[in-house]
């Protein structure tokens, strides 16, 4: 009965969040650890966001970057407006309002028993490390796993830390590009399409998920056709100006569709259908 409340409750009414840790990936991401009164906050599922509030500087839609299996909770943050740039002066120990968590998550008991083949590009990675991080602890739930990740330049890579573990990692094949290159980066300079002729895939066991800046997708969903994966088999995360999460205020809607109610995840055969309403 309590679970309930708490869960009706934060649908309106922000819930106080402790910052118990900050971590400065890059220069303009920053990635808060939080702690909350009651642990029913830390159930999600992988790519689903919060609403983050503080109050005289509004109220913005941030991804979850942390696993449902982690025991922290943690949102990555870039510095692009008031909101943001305000978090950014923050010091552990200050709160933080949470709402949420709102939208569809990746549906993890579709990619059981599935090949996977993960493309994060830029900042995408935030979102995706939820379910890149709930794929290895549950390691033995699926079948191959590909990762490709594709950063402007060396400087602007997130979680290099864990970069470096999952390229030496057996449990997953791990590839990633730079746009820009600089004079001591060994590793590859191109598009993450670049990417594409490295891995060898399955497609009819494997299930694709991209995740980044809109003007990729159509290059990477052409790239995963080639490999011939089925539309079907192709899941995306769609960035839409959300205000409310409740599907409420109108600002995500595409033709009916609340991006903040029915995704932010989709399979591209919707997508498809979406466009082909507009």
């Amino acid at each position: 009965m309590e679970a309930d409340f708490i869960k009706m409750e934060t649908g309106y009414v922000p819930v106080e969040a402790k910052i118990t840790k900050i971590t400065q990936p890059t220069e303009y991401e920053k990635v808060f650890t939080l702690d909350f009164p009651h642990k029913e906050h830390l159930k999600f599922l992988p790519c689903q966001f919060v609403m983050v509030s503080i109050f005289g500087f509004g109220e913005a839609p941030i991804s979850i970057c942390s696993s449902p299996d982690d025991e922290e909770f943690q949102l990555c943050v870039r510095k692009v407006g008031s909101l943001t740039n305000k978090m950014h002066s923050l010091k552990v120990g200050d709160f933080i309002g949470i709402r949420g968590p709102y939208g569809n998550g990746f549906p993890v008991e579709v990619l059981e028993g599935k090949d996977l083949l993960f493309t994060a590009g830029g900042l995408g990675l935030a979102p995706l490390r939820s379910l890149i991080r709930y794929v290895l602890q549950n390691r033995e739930k699926f079948g191959d796993f590909t990762l490709l990740y594709g950063a402007r330049s060396p400087h602007d890579r997130l979680f290099a830390d864990e970069i470096s573990e999952w390229e030496t990692s057996e449990f997953v094949d791990f590839h990633e590009t730079v746009d820009i290159g600089e004079e001591n980066w060994m590793g590859n300079v191109g598009l993450i399409t670049s990417l594409f002729p490295m891995i060898g895939i399955d497609p009819e066991k494997t299930i694709g998920v991209i995740v980044g800046p809109p003007i990729m997708y159509q290059f990477v969903v052409r790239e995963m056709l080639k490999k011939e994966i089925t539309d079907k088999n192709i899941f995306m995360s769609l960035e839409r100006r959300m205000r409310c999460g409740l599907g409420k205020c109108g600002h995500c809607q595409m033709n009916g569709v609340y991006v903040c109610q029915e995704g932010p995840v989709f399979n591209y055969v919707d997508v498809q259908a979406i466009q082909e309403a507009i």
